[in-house]
């Protein structure tokens, strides 16, 4: 198949049935109730991306959804609602960083070589009814006074629904009941111009797929769904591939040549086939590139440039280097910064953006980590710290790997 459109199954007359998200749909909604398969289908599509050089994001709510993902290169799998959160946040970012750069680019340069805009990325989000209403709790556990009412993560799914094709970012999203509410909106649910249904009932088919009439008798056969695309629905054999086939098919494709990461031009991309979010997606060290990529990826299957060296250090000359005079009358004043006591956004926006990777962690770990500093006072409803605690505390932690930007 395509590298842009993988095997769903087959039609009648063992007519393959496929998506093609670069031409058709750039998203994907499953619909589907309890052992409707939902997972099987989404297994069967992801395998093939992977095993063509997408990265996917798992996004699993339930965490046993895909045991079959753990471990692959180019997968990065999220467990938790706070890494779901942070993921959510962090690939919109790199969709805004591929939509400056498609800016840069003609269209027709986008449409011979896709791949100058970065790998492509998929995202695996599970059981939607019961992940948005997660996020939304989960922010207003960490929310603080002057931050937005809407989870950002919420406010990011929505933003990657409506980036285009050109940005290749998908989502393939699982509902069991996928009404617009549960979605975020009528207007995120119509980005999905592909919608497979399964075990449907005539309210689910009349809410997601009007269009198509008359409404098909929903089959009792095992893997046997509806794919919907262009107002047109085909009745399909989904194909049913195993955990062990669909992990040794991702397993055998361009990841699995050696070339496990992304080049410097892809700095957001995970750069580690980990299962750990926060390994595989430490990139708050490295910039975004200037310019577009001009060479194209290794060989046909592979689109993931090869990733070159880090460039040095640059070496400081003497001559910039402050002198003791300067440095003294300095000690004072960062002194007293230490002693200010300032809410957390505050103390992040001045004092721990180059040393902790987000306000966001910096917020979970108030929650999480039994070591984080006791605050000394109130304003209003925010608590405020100490910022010299908060220093000693980011550079000192166990865990400052997981959510501490590179100190060099």
């Amino acid at each position: 198949m395509p590298e842009s459109a993988p095997l769903i199954g087959f039609g009648a007359g063992k007519k393959k049935v496929s998506v093609d998200l670069d031409a058709d749909s750039p998203h994907v909604l499953i619909s589907a109730g309890t052992g409707g398969g939902k997972s099987t289908i989404l297994r069967c599509i992801t395998c093939q991306f992977i095993h063509n050089g997408a990265h996917a994001f798992v996004l699993d709510f339930k965490r046993i959804s895909h045991s079959w993902a753990r471990g692959v290169p180019g997968v990065t799998y999220c467990r938790d609602i706070a890494e779901i959160h942070d993921a959510l946040i962090r690939l919109a970012q790199e969709g805004r960083r591929r939509l400056t750069l498609t800016e840069q680019l003609a269209d027709d340069v986008l449409d011979r070589e896709p791949w100058r805009v970065g790998p492509r990325l998929v995202i695996l989000l599970e059981e939607v009814n019961a992940t948005m209403a997660q996020l939304k709790r989960y922010w207003a556990k960490i929310r603080e006074t002057g931050d937005p009412k809407t989870s950002p993560a919420i406010d990011a799914l929505a933003e990657i629904l409506f980036m285009g094709r050109q940005v290749r970012l998908h989502v393939l999203l699982v509902a069991q009941s996928a009404t617009a509410r549960a979605i975020g909106g009528p207007e995120m649910r119509e980005n999905f111009a592909t919608r497979i249904l399964v075990r449907y009932t005539l309210n689910a088919w009349r809410m997601l797929v009007p269009e198509v009439s008359p409404i098909p008798m929903p089959s009792d056969h095992n893997g046997r769904v509806q794919v919907v695309t262009r107002g047109r629905a085909q009745e399909t054999q989904v194909l049913n591939l195993s955990n062990e086939e669909a992990r040794a098919w991702a397993m055998s494709g361009v990841h699995s040549t050696g070339t496990t990461g992304p080049s410097l031009h892809e700095p957001s991309v995970p750069t580690a086939p980990a299962d750990d979010f926060a390994d595989a997606w430490n990139t708050s060290s490295l910039e975004f590139p200037t310019a577009p990529l001009t060479e194209p990826p290794a060989s046909s299957r592979d689109l993931i440039a090869e990733a070159p060296d880090l460039p040095s250090s640059p070496v400081v000359p003497a001559a910039d280097v402050p002198d003791t005079t300067a440095a003294t009358s300095l000690a004072p004043a960062a002194l007293a910064d230490d002693d200010q006591a300032l809410g957390l956004r505050e103390a992040y926006d001045k004092h721990l953006s180059e040393i902790v990777a987000s306000l966001d962690a910096l917020r979970r770990a108030r929650h999480d980590d039994p070591e984080f500093p006791a605050p000394v006072g109130k304003s209003g409803a925010a608590f405020l710290y100490r910022v010299g605690d908060l220093k000693k505390w980011a550079r000192n932690r166990p865990r400052a790997a997981s959510d501490i930007a590179d100190l060099d």
